[in-house]
């Protein structure tokens, strides 16, 4: 049997990082349970109250394919580099110049959603084919690649 892998992101605003992350990846919001027109709507069935109703949230790849992203609450702040990040591939196949303008119009189009630009690491053949490292908007880092 196959496990499954879930991403999980410790956060202080899940809907605004899960929204964030989505838009990333092309990922959609997980629907509500079966029932449910909304999250709101299910929330308030379920008796939580409103101060706790974003203390979590989760997206998922339309195709399924990806792995689940789950961002959850959590009362610290981050406090140091992240040991794991992700790799977003946003010039796969592509080599030199044209790999790096694909990585910075990705750049500057997540800029647009709330991210921000860290550092630009140029091409060095034959190994390192150049990437662009990024924070999310509560300074998770992530490398274009």
């Amino acid at each position: 049997m196959a496990l499954e892998v879930q991403i999980t992101f410790d956060c202080a605003d899940p809907a605004k990082l899960s929204a964030f992350w989505a838009e990333v990846l092309g990922y959609r919001l997980q629907d509500p349970p079966p029932g449910f027109a909304s999250w709101e709507e299910a929330l308030e069935a379920m008796g939580v109250p409103p101060e706790r109703r974003n203390d979590a949230s989760a997206i998922l790849d339309p195709e399924g394919a990806g792995p689940r992203l789950f961002f959850q609450r959590v009362p610290e702040g981050k406090q140091v580099k992240n040991r794991l990040h992700l790799d977003v591939r946003a010039a796969p196949g592509l080599a030199g110049e044209e790999r790096m303008a694909a990585l910075e119009a990705e750049a500057e189009r997540l800029v647009g959603h709330g991210a921000t630009r860290l550092e630009r690491h140029e091409p060095a053949p034959p190994l390192a084919g150049g990437h662009i490292i990024m924070a999310d908007p509560e300074g998770n880092e992530f490398c274009l690649d």
